[in-house]
């Protein structure tokens, strides 16, 4: 549970990002909207350890709403966030997720703590439950539309990753292990 101090300043950055709803999908800025070419890491498995919340997705009924709940939790992959800071400035970062956009606060706020680097964050508008495949796919297609120029795409998922490279788009797989 955050305490009164971290609540505040994830309130600041929730209420400095700018929110808009593109397609099925909820963009957050995290300052104001770039176009020109921009690098796509994905969170969970990439960016964001979610391996202590696996077990809210096994069994016969997955606990979504309890795995999304505990994102707040996981640890950074020190790994990708060192790779993400090494790109040029020049290049707009974009966290595209899965997670719905109930949890964006939430999101925010651990990217905050975490000190990653971001410029656009893409999350699912709540209530889409079609496959992250499609969901990503639509996104893709949507930032290009407006101006961004994806160079690569950072993700664990190898779906998404066929995916990213069927839509013309360079793929870099990072195995998190959560895809057996």
């Amino acid at each position: 549970m955050p305490r009164p101090a971290e609540r505040a300043e994830q309130a600041e950055q929730a209420e400095q990002a700018k929110q808009v709803e593109a397609g099925t999908s909820r963009w957050t800025w995290h300052r104001s909207p770039l176009t020109g070419a921009a690098v796509v890491f994905d969170l969970d498995g990439v960016l964001s350890n979610a391996a202590a919340r696996q077990h809210f997705l096994k069994g016969p009924h997955p606990d979504w709403e309890a795995f999304f709940s505990a994102s707040g939790d996981d640890p950074l992959i020190d790994e990708v966030a060192t790779l993400l800071g090494l790109l040029s400035a020049g290049l707009a970062i974009v966290l595209l997720t899965a997670r719905p956009a109930r949890t964006g606060e939430l999101t925010v706020g651990w990217l905050g703590r975490h000190e990653v680097r971001w410029d656009l964050l893409v999350m699912r508008r709540d209530g889409d439950y079609r496959p992250a495949r499609q969901f990503k796919q639509e996104a893709v297609r949507e930032m290009q539309a407006r101006g961004l120029d994806l160079k690569l795409c950072v993700e664990d998922d190898l779906r998404n990753v066929e995916m990213f490279r069927a839509e013309g788009l360079p793929a870099l797989y990072i195995h998190s292990g959560y895809y057996e």
